[in-house]
């Protein structure tokens, strides 16, 4: 960073593993909600909501990285919570449909949690979903939701660190503001 700078560019989202698989799971829920889901419920609305603000807050929280953490910290957290409103959603329609969600005992689950790991999957994820049923779909996005909200908590402990090391932002425009008189009055 160059002397007296603090705004540091940020916003570099699309390149996070995270909001990749946020997208995906974004393109599944609409899938699903459109394939498995009468129009008028009201489910679908709320999941495909819930899935589009797991993305977007991931996106918006880093934009907004670069003026301020504490909205970072905040977005990235929301983004957590609405995976995680979109994960009850999809284990109750599993279990009012009678469909079964792979727990850990079950002979699919580690290959699907393998497979939803890969680079496969996120290349070819569109083309195989009118490949599954409505309880492969489920488990697939389950997963992918575990998977998101893993790396959303890691995301978050690293922001919180990355806080108590460098402050935020008006810590660190007075900072910079505090070198910037030091030098001029040396001059």
């Amino acid at each position: 960073m160059k002397a007296g700078a603090f705004l540091q560019t940020k916003g570099g989202y699309r390149q996070l593993v995270v909001y990749q698989i946020a997208q995906m799971i974004y393109d599944i829920t609409y899938y699903f909600t459109e394939h498995f889901l009468e129009k008028r419920d009201r489910t679908v609305d709320q999941m495909i909501q819930a899935a589009r603000s797991g993305k977007q807050n991931i996106a918006e929280g880093s934009k907004a990285a670069t003026t301020s953490s504490e909205t970072e910290i905040k977005l990235t957290n929301v983004a957590k919570a609405s995976l995680e409103e979109l994960l009850i959603d999809y284990e109750d329609y599993l279990r009012v449909n009678n469909l079964t969600l792979w727990g850990k005992s079950h002979p699919r689950y580690d290959p699907l949690r393998v497979f939803c790991k890969s680079e496969t999957l996120r290349n070819e994820y569109l083309g195989l979903l009118p490949k599954l049923n409505e309880e492969e779909i489920c488990n697939m996005a389950i997963t992918l939701i575990n998977q998101a909200t893993y790396m959303l908590r890691r995301l978050l402990e690293r922001q919180q660190k990355m806080f108590l090391e460098q402050g935020g932002v008006r810590e660190q425009m007075m900072k910079a503001r505090v070198e910037y008189r030091k030098r001029n009055n040396n001059n």
